[in-house]
């Protein structure tokens, strides 16, 4: 039983840490540009593709190099559609997103899915090096290389966002009008800040790829809404305090939102085709969690002053 418990709590670290990479991604463009992108699902296949066909062709470095480009393709698209042609920001994320559909199935092959079964991927290599140093362990070797991308990612993040560049892409989030005004140029901060946010999100879908040894044209479908929750449930939790303790939170929320997940499938009974319901179930809780704290925090102010009267 605790072997059993055990086993889905370190597996819920695993992919929720590796998520983490998604929520961050989300977390830059939600939060912090303050811009409803719905180039998600896209990028995050355009990452998964490219990395699964390099990866076939035996080069999984290049593929993640490759995959993190592809997303910043992407994001850059659709910070042109919604800057240079004034495209309303969700009407240019679902053009980029269908646009991407057609050019991620030509990566493939014209194959909605691939095979990586065999192959040598990013995880292999490290395995290999560990072992060297006595540490022969596949899921040990998974979870070290997850956790040094996410801690790599998440510092280059925090890094990033207190230089000047970051420094402006937080003032276009907070008040773009005021920056309009001044030296800075809104467009071009715009299109870097989704570009960034995509591209992160595109490794988030190549690490995956070798993680979980397939691809499958399909696998973007729901990141968006995976991405918000745990970005929600990181700020219910630790709350909005900053851009650095926002990133840190996107990634805890992503790991406490695979932990519930995992147990919700495992002890509630859920069949597996109940996944995206449980999902959808998880997501509405933690989108309405904020506002039952703040009626309920209303509510014991309202009895606080009947009592004082």
């Amino acid at each position: 039983m605790i072997a059993d418990i055990l086993k889905i709590v370190f597996d819920a670290i695993q992919q929720g840490v590796l998520y983490g990479l998604l929520a961050i991604g989300i977390y830059v463009a939600f939060r912090i540009l303050n811009i409803p992108d719905l180039t998600t699902e896209g990028s995050f296949t355009m990452g998964l593709a490219v990395s699964a066909m390099c990866t076939y062709t035996g080069h999984p470095w290049l593929g993640i190099v490759l995959g993190i480009v592809g997303g910043f393709a992407c994001g850059t698209v659709t910070g042109i559609l919604q800057t240079s042609f004034e495209i309303h920001p969700i009407l240019a994320g679902i053009l980029t997103m269908s646009a991407t559909y057609t050019i991620n199935l030509l990566i493939l092959g014209n194959s909605p899915s691939l095979q990586l079964l065999g192959k040598d991927t990013v995880f292999t290599y490290a395995r290999e090096f560990l072992a060297l140093f006595g540490f022969d362990s596949k899921d040990g070797s998974k979870m070290v290389v997850i956790a040094i991308v996410a801690i790599i990612v998440a510092a280059i993040a925090i890094w990033f966002f207190k230089t000047r560049l970051g420094l402006c892409v937080r003032a276009v989030g907070d008040n773009e009008a005021m920056v309009s005004a001044s030296s800075i140029n809104v467009k071009c901060v715009k299109i870097i800040a989704i570009a960034l946010s995509n591209g992160c999100i595109a490794l988030c879908g190549a690490v995956i790829t070798q993680y979980q040894n397939y691809a499958d044209i399909n696998s973007g479908t729901g990141t968006l809404v995976v991405g918000l929750a745990s970005v929600i449930i990181g700020e219910t939790l630790i709350g909005k305090r900053g851009v650095t303790a926002g990133i840190i939170s996107a990634v805890v929320g992503s790991v406490i939102y695979r932990l519930i997940l995992a147990f919700a499938m495992r002890y509630m009974s859920f069949p597996a085709s109940a996944l995206k319901l449980v999902s959808a179930i998880i997501v509405a809780l933690a989108l309405a969690i904020p506002v039952i704290k703040k009626k309920a925090a209303l509510m014991k102010q309202r009895m606080g002053g009947e009592k004082d009267a």
